[in-house]
């Protein structure tokens, strides 16, 4: 027999979990159907984000950081460590520990929102009498009826063709976290956000790590400025790094991985390899969605087809995150949920893609939120920049890391935000002034006009915006 709810929503990660809690505490009767499974084969819910993504991530990054920081920075400040050692499994069981705590306090929202949550593979089945059928195919095959569906199934790692994951020798994002003993050599193809971050985490653990790039530039959707800093940090810090590669081959052994490939200069180069891995995108996760069974509109890349409000071609049903257009960012999944659920409801849902801001967790952190300079370039828009580097910030002296800098971008005529861009360290918690600014069409006289804390890293935003009109106080 079927179970009936006003909303179900297949998937709980970012997107899902939180356009379920919204939806019930909209008042409507709500089901999350999520099929990851922790070590013991119980529910898992968050994601690719919580499971083998964003947060297991953090955790790595924030761990191999201490280590390296005990290793080098210590000593500077009068704190001398003997003896160090890595306890590798320690490290990655607190970092299993990080994820659980996140997987349970899901569960625990779900039940404080009275949202019924059930643990298997969710598909279509048919269309209903008053909506859609939904199966759920886990322990206990179920069968739901929903009037709405968000669709909220996330993304995959893409491979490398005729390279598939084994996630022992060619890994994905989720075999770059679970690596049992730090590698001599490691190879990762893609300078992205996960082959930094990961490539970071195994170098400060020991690894020697090469980075391999497709693109003849760094970072591309980074502003140009900002990107030439972090690349001359990272192959400072011991990431060698080299752009403009065409991958001819990867071959496995019970040794290792071979690559051969070209530089930008067409010379052939071997790669020899104990573990590789492969951070060249994602792809939206419909495989096994039973789209044919409703009609369900997907696009040239397998992404479903939905409008500026999340909608797809099929009434009542509803796509959001990773599986749609737009970036792969969990924050926006949150955002897109929340806007779903708010619609269903007959509100007004809001979701401005161009306040949505970026993060890549190295160290320095790069968080930028906007237009880089070579986008206003590009667009003929007329701008003024602004530059404030942390070497004149007294707070990122007392921290021992003055590396990168704030930069502003805004109208030349109206002063207008349209852009703003940082290396440092926590970027992440700094670019969420310039986010709100930007949500209100600040101007940088604004920012520039507000009083920030002594000392703290802020100062070298407000900084930066009054360095749009060439008056920064401190540098």
């Amino acid at each position: 027999m079927s179970k009936n709810f006003d909303v179900v929503v297949i998937g709980g990660g970012p997107g899902g979990y939180i356009a379920a809690i919204r939806a019930a505490q909209l008042g409507f009767s709500v089901a999350c159907i999520d099929e990851w499974k922790n070590e013991k084969g119980g529910p898992a819910p968050g994601g690719t984000c919580t499971n083998v993504g964003c947060i297991p991530s953090k955790a790595l990054l924030q761990s191999s950081e201490n280590y390296e920081m005990a290793g080098h920075a210590f000593a500077d400040h009068g704190i001398e460590v003997k003896g160090l050692s890595l306890n590798l499994q320690q490290m990655l069981g607190r970092k299993n520990t990080v994820v659980k705590q996140n997987n349970d306090g899901i569960l625990f929202l779900f039940k404080k929102n009275k949202v019924s949550f059930f643990h298997g593979r969710g598909s279509f089945a048919k269309a209903a009498e008053g909506g859609y059928e939904i199966a759920v195919a886990g322990a206990a095959n179920e069968s739901l009826v929903a009037k709405h569906v968000i669709i909220a199934t996330g993304s995959n790692a893409r491979a490398l063709p005729g390279a598939p994951f084994d996630e022992e020798r060619i890994l994905s994002n989720t075999g770059a976290l679970a690596i049992g003993e730090v590698p001599k050599r490691l190879g990762v193809i893609g300078a992205g956000v996960i082959g930094l971050e990961m490539g970071s985490v195994w170098r400060r653990l020991g690894a020697e790590v090469t980075v391999l790039e497709g693109l003849p530039t760094f970072l591309g959707a980074v502003d140009e400025q900002i990107a030439k800093e972090a690349y001359k940090l990272f192959t400072k810090q011991g990431l060698a790094i080299s752009l403009g590669v065409k991958i001819a081959s990867v071959t496995k052994s019970d040794k290792g991985v071979t690559v051969e490939y070209t530089d930008d200069k067409g010379n052939a180069q071997k790669g020899e390899f104990d573990r590789l891995i492969v951070s060249i995108g994602r792809v939206p996760n419909t495989i096994g969605l039973g789209t044919d069974a409703v009609g369900l509109k997907l696009d040239e890349r397998g992404a479903i087809v939905v409008d500026d409000e999340c909608r797809t071609n099929l009434p009542n049903v509803w796509a959001i995150g990773d599986v749609v257009r737009g970036p792969m960012l969990a924050h926006k999944a949150e955002e897109e949920g929340v806007a779903v659920a708010e619609r269903i409801a007959g509100q007004h849902g809001h979701v401005n893609f161009n306040t949505i801001p970026w993060v890549i967790y190295t160290s320095p952190e790069i968080a930028w939120v906007g237009k880089t300079e070579q986008q206003l370039k590009a667009e003929g828009v007329a701008y003024k920049a602004g530059t404030f580097p942390f070497l004149a910030n007294g707070r990122a002296r007392a921290f021992g890391d003055t590396t990168g800098m704030v930069k502003f971008l805004a109208d030349a005529k109206t002063d207008e935000i349209l852009g703003v861009h940082i290396i440092g360290h926590m970027a992440s918690e700094l670019i969420s002034e310039a986010v709100v600014a930007m949500e209100f069409r600040a101007s940088s006289e604004d920012i520039a006009r507000i009083c920030h804390a002594h000392p703290s890293l802020s100062e070298a935003t407000k900084e930066a915006a009054l360095a749009v009109e060439k008056r920064s106080l401190n540098f």
